[in-house]
């Protein structure tokens, strides 16, 4: 019987040769895509977009469903291989009518690239009313992921990748009140909240799906220079976190460690397409390979200190209890059969 990752049994590296500088064109050489389906969730701008042209040079038709279907126009011209969709992960109705048209050609998909994400926002809440950070960076790829699960089934091998971040040791899952009706809205902690949910979701559906071929990973990609995810943050929550300093100006430390976009895509890719990881699923990554567990022993050794796994996010009591918890908020169950 293959092992699962509760606890963090599979926390390990498994020496890829990779590292923070490593690239996804790197982490992909050798490996072809041909006649592989692959969706990219966020795939038309900063390392989602940077994954679509990746995934599309090694072969396969890459499917990237967009809010703003004339901005992705935009940012994806001149792709091959590549297939816009409208869906909005914060609408649930449009995850439906996205999955039902994907499903009603009857094709396999091979990757699964939830990369789609917000960050740094101020309370908001979706139309069931629930928080906005918890609603796109979890609940959406819960949603998506079930709705897609025949699809994923057919594909005879299917790999599952959420791109979560290091901001999950911010915050575990509060399961007592999650979309922040009885206490104070902290943006990081809701942030830290849904990104542990995703690392949650990882480690139960590869439990659940390894026996159907589908793998699932979660993974940091790095703190990446240029990307939008910081489009709504105010320098205050800059400060909090350390990385500028009181005068508005970012670390030195800070910025020697910044990942360029192709660097910060290296990891999706590695997790998508490794065949390291053929017969390893349920693991959060980061540098091009399988993260240490983080029990309080890492210090500021990369200058941002983004390194390991909070062993929160990997309880697999944790990971039940969200399962359930999720099918009730999102009103799906999510039979994995």
């Amino acid at each position: 019987m293959e092992k699962n990752n509760y606890q963090g049994t599979l926390q390990y590296p498994v020496g890829s040769g990779f590292s923070a500088k490593s690239t996804a064109t790197e982490v992909i050489k050798g490996i072809d895509l041909t006649g592989k389906i692959a969706i990219v969730t966020g795939g038309n701008a900063g390392i989602g977009l940077e994954t679509t042209k990746v995934l599309a040079a090694a072969g396969a038709k890459v499917i990237v469903p967009a809010r703003d279907i004339e901005k992705a126009k935009k940012n994806l011209a001149g792709i091959p291989n590549v297939e816009l969709a409208a869906m909005d992960l914060a609408q649930p109705e449009t995850i439906d009518a996205f999955a039902e048209k994907f499903l009603a050609l009857n094709r396999p998909l091979h990757l699964l690239i939830n990369n789609a994400g917000i960050m740094w926002v101020p309370l908001q809440r979706d139309s069931r009313g629930y928080e906005s950070q918890l609603a796109t960076n979890y609940l959406g790829q819960y949603h998506l992921v079930a709705r897609l699960w025949p699809a994923l089934k057919q594909a005879d091998g299917a790999r599952v990748v959420n791109v979560s971040s290091y901001g999950h040791q911010m915050a575990s899952f509060n399961f007592d009140d999650p979309n922040f009706e009885h206490r104070e809205y902290q943006t990081l902690l809701a942030y830290g909240q849904s990104k542990t949910a995703s690392n949650l979701f990882a480690l139960e559906l590869d439990n659940r799906a390894k026996s159907f071929k589908v793998r699932a990973y979660s993974l940091h990609p790095g703190s990446i220079a240029g990307t939008e995810l910081a489009r709504d943050a105010d320098m205050e929550l800059f400060k909090q976190m350390g990385f500028f300093d009181e005068n508005g100006n970012m670390r030195p430390e800070i910025l020697a460690g910044l990942k360029t976009i192709p660097q910060g895509a290296a990891t999706t890719v590695w997790c998508a397409t490794s065949p390291m990881l053929n017969d390893i699923g349920g693991v959060y990554c980061e540098d091009g390979d399988i993260a240490e567990l983080d029990f309080g022993n890492f210090g500021k050794d990369n200058g941002l200190g983004t390194r390991g796994v909070q062993p929160y996010s990997l309880d697999e009591t944790n990971a039940k209890k969200l399962w359930t918890l999720t099918e009730e908020m999102t009103g799906i169950t999510f039979d994995v059969k």
